[in-house]
C-alpha cells in the first residue's frame, strides 16, 4: 500500500508566496533607505539641531529595518518552497549564486543597521521633570 506524501507543506507554500510579495518591494525600500541616509548626511553637514538629527536617524533606522525585512523575504523566496521545511534543501540553495547574493545582501544590511543603531542615532539628554512644590 503506497501513501501519498506531499513534497512540501501547505503552510510552506503560503509563506513562500507571502515572501515573494514582500521581496518584490526590496528595490523600492532600498531606495527609500538611501534617501533617508542622504537626508541625514545633509542635516549633519548643515549642523542641524540635535532633535532634527535624531528624527532623521530614527527615520533611517526604520527604512533600513524595512529594507532588511524585504531582503530576508527575498532570500527565503529565492531558496524555494522546499527550503521552508527542509534544512538540507535550504543549505543547498544557499550555495547557489542567487542564494549567496541574497545572503550577502542581508548580512550587509544587517551590519549597516546595527552600526547605525550604535553610532548614528543622536542620543538626547533626558528631560528632568519640574520639581513639585510641597
Amino acid at each position: 500500500m503506497a501513501f501519498f506524501r506531499p513534497r512540501v507543506s501547505r503552510e510552506a507554500e503560503v509563506r513562500f508566496h507571502a515572501d515573494q510579495e514582500v521581496g518584490e518591494s526590496f528595490p523600492r525600500l532600498l531606495e527609500k533607505a538611501r534617501e533617508a541616509e542622504h537626508e541625514l548626511r545633509r542635516l549633519q553637514a548643515a549642523h542641524a539641531s540635535q532633535e532634527r538629527l535624531r528624527a532623521a536617524g530614527v527615520t533611517l533606522d526604520e527604512a533600513l529595518t524595512e529594507a532588511l525585512r524585504a531582503a530576508e523575504a527575498a532570500l527565503r523566496a529565492t531558496l524555494g518552497v522546499k527550503a521552508y521545511d527542509d534544512r538540507i534543501a535550504r543549505r543547498k540553495r544557499r550555495a547557489t549564486p542567487q542564494g549567496v547574493r541574497w545572503t550577502t545582501e542581508v548580512e550587509s544590511l544587517r551590519t549597516l543597521r546595527e552600526e547605525h543603531r550604535l553610532t548614528g542615532i543622536v542620543q538626547l539628554p533626558r528631560r528632568v521633570p519640574a520639581a513639585v512644590a510641597s
